[in-house]
């Protein structure tokens, strides 16, 4: 029996392993599932199992699972191929008989009324369908999705959106890894959906006032239309239909669909969950503001 990482070369994949050798899983116990074995050399190299495969390629996974394997199953990105890739995923999963899957989803899961959440859902209905003992982990917004845009943010002096004074219960994607290895490695989890997202909601214009804060520049939130919000993004080269994702997001956003703080995170965590100013913190460090 391994405790088995899908995507595990990705940015979450990658702190959940961290994570689970921090807790003092050997490497030995740890199985990395990914696309691409040069990738996952360094994984390879810390003596963890790598198993090659791929969610698009059916015929990969039949080897990616083993009888009794806990397995964290990070949702493809490759959003319109999801249902097909989690469908090849969830029948590995059962064909080989794993002890538990652990699924990554979206905060709110089927009452979540969000573009991306249609996969997600489908994909919970395909794993309570094949009888598996399962664990949803329905993630909230990384902090990340916007800090990582922080130099376009400080070039143009502004945050742009269309979420209004919508709030958003962020958290940082080390906090959602620390929840999947804190199931992974513990009891009771089985058959059960933890809600996870931040301790504390906040909004576009608290978010640039923080930047502004810590980098001493004038940052705005500049709120705009979803149809002038779409044009912006398809011009700085977003395709059309992620375009249109991400307005999405923004209007879940102003209906308050992503400012839910359930506490689920932090109860996993054993502690708060980490700021918003001290994620803007570590991307401003990143950054050069000569």
């Amino acid at each position: 029996m391994s405790i088995v990482v899908t995507g595990a070369t990705g940015h979450l994949g990658r702190l959940v392993i961290a994570e689970l050798l921090a807790r003092g899983v050997a490497p030995g116990e740890i199985a990395a599932v990914a696309r691409d074995a040069d990738r996952a050399a360094d994984l390879a190299g810390q003596q963890i199992g790598v198993r090659v495969a791929d969610y698009a390629r059916p015929e990969t996974l039949k080897d990616a699972f083993r009888a009794g394997d806990r397995v964290l199953f990070i949702s493809g990105s490759e959003v319109g191929q999801r249902v097909a890739q989690h469908t090849a995923v969830v029948e590995a999963a059962t064909a080989a008989g794993v002890a538990q899957l652990v699924y990554t989803g979206i905060l709110g899961g089927p009452d979540a009324d969000l573009l991306l959440a249609a996969e997600h859902k489908a994909t919970e209905d395909l794993i309570l369908a094949s009888k598996l003992p399962y664990t949803f982990l329905r993630n909230g917004w990384y902090t990340e999705v916007y800090t990582e845009n922080l130099g376009t943010v400080l070039e143009h002096g502004a945050v742009l959106g269309s979420a209004g004074d919508g709030r958003i219960a962020s958290a940082a994607r080390a906090d959602y890894a620390a929840a999947a290895a804190a199931v992974l490695t513990g009891t009771g989890h089985e058959n059960k959906a933890y809600e996870l997202s931040g301790d504390t909601a906040w909004s576009l214009a608290e978010y640039a006032a923080v930047i502004a804060e810590q980098t001493g520049r004038e940052i705005v939130y500049r709120d705009v239309t979803p149809a002038e919000y779409r044009e912006v993004l398809v011009g700085a080269g977003v395709p059309a239909g992620f375009a249109d994702v991400l307005v999405d997001v923004d209007q879940a956003v102003k209906r308050g669909l992503l400012a839910r703080t359930s506490g689920d995170l932090s109860r996993l965590i054993g502690r708060p969950t980490t700021p918003l100013a001290e994620s803007v913190a570590a991307a401003v460090k990143g950054l050069d503001l000569s």
